[in-house]
């Protein structure tokens, strides 16, 4: 079985950045103090990481290409931050860049200052790492869950933020009731969505392992666990 291509997730990150206008004039430290909503090149030693970060792996490979890029064009798209006090920032979206420009030697990067409060920074950190191309729907789920439970959002209030409609929302935070050997499946793309959501649909946990098993050993389509899964309620309700 081969996972599906992922569809492109909604405007959220871009959304929550945009709640206050930004001054795209440049300027470096040396040149006045940076401000709130503008765009700065400040120093790389005085930014902090993101503390709300929720990604804690970044794979060397793709860094490395991102490192080699930014030392021939730049960064084209500023780092976010926000500011914390006289010289020291801390990153609200964009540490792959961050780490990439270290590697890279830089010693200055481009920054957006915002505002942001810690529930904020939680959000957007959230968001951007939901918007990631290369990750997988059990992540997501997770994401989606910590947006709700730790920033006390509900699943509506969740679907506008990340540009999403709220049954999408639902079918992802369905998949966090799965059983671990099938959540590790999805994530490791031997099943698909479509298959575990066929497997949800199964009540009995140990129904699920069962059929998820034959799948995997006999690769069957999304269709057919559909209908074992229909084969299993018939025999619930007879």
């Amino acid at each position: 079985m081969t996972m599906s291509k992922k569809p492109a997730l909604g405007r959220g990150l871009s959304a929550l950045l945009e709640n206050a206008k930004t001054d795209i004039t440049t300027k470096r430290v040396g040149e006045g103090s940076p401000t709130v909503n503008s765009v700065s090149t400040i120093k790389i030693a005085d930014i902090e990481t993101n503390p709300f970060q929720p990604r804690s792996n970044f794979e060397e490979t793709a860094l490395q290409e991102l490192s080699d890029s930014i030392k021939q064009h730049g960064i084209i798209q500023p780092i976010t931050v926000r500011k914390l006090g006289y010289d020291r920032y801390q990153l609200i979206s964009g540490e792959r860049r961050f780490r990439a420009s270290q590697m890279a030697g830089l010693r200055e990067v481009p920054v957006y200052i915002r505002v942001a409060d810690d529930q904020a920074m939680l959000e957007m950190a959230l968001v951007e790492n939901i918007q990631r191309e290369d990750l997988d729907p059990i992540e997501v789920s997770l994401s989606y869950k910590r947006l709700i439970d730790e920033c006390n959002l509900t699943q509506e209030q969740l679907s506008e933020k990340v540009g999403k409609q709220r049954s999408t929302v639902t079918n992802f935070l369905r998949l966090l009731k799965l059983p671990a050997p099938i959540q590790k499946a999805l994530r490791d793309q031997e099943i698909t969505m479509g298959h575990a959501k066929a497997l949800i649909n199964i009540d009995n946990e140990d129904r699920q392992l069962a059929i998820f098993a034959l799948a995997l050993e006999q690769e069957l389509s999304v269709r057919q666990i559909e209908e074992l899964a229909r084969g299993e309620k018939n025999k619930i309700n007879s």
